[in-house]
């Protein structure tokens, strides 16, 4: 029986791993266990950082109406709480959105919701 080395298979799986390992350095590219493993670790970070870029986004969001209601001479959670009991359903990316482009518009939300955020 004629020995098998698996050539074609072989070359054509090797050839998948280097296309998805492209612009790593050092041997990650083309050491094949190694860049086995680097497309793992990838695959890992990238699931997990999905996940971080909208937790990233919430804060920069937070961050903004933090400031905009600071102008406004109200603190971030008072805000949030008088827009809750006045169930206006803005999200916080519309809320900071309206804040940059619409300074009037936020300061008109913020007006219509003041008597219901509690005192200092």
């Amino acid at each position: 029986m004629p020995r098998a080395k698996r050539g074609t298979k072989r070359r054509t799986r090797h050839n998948k791993l280097r296309n998805k390992a492209e612009g790593f350095v050092l041997g990650l590219g083309s050491q094949i266990r190694r860049t086995s493993e680097a497309i793992d670790r990838a695959g890992v970070y990238a699931y997990r950082d999905r996940k971080v870029k909208k937790r990233d986004a919430r804060g920069l969001w937070i961050t903004r109406l933090n400031a905009a209601a600071g102008a406004q001479d109200i603190s971030y959670s008072r805000l949030i709480n008088a827009l809750k009991k006045a169930n206006v359903m803005i999200n916080r990316k519309m809320l900071s959105e309206i804040a940059i482009h619409d300074p009037k518009g936020f300061e008109g939300i913020v007006a219509q919701v003041r008597s219901l955020a509690p005192a200092n």
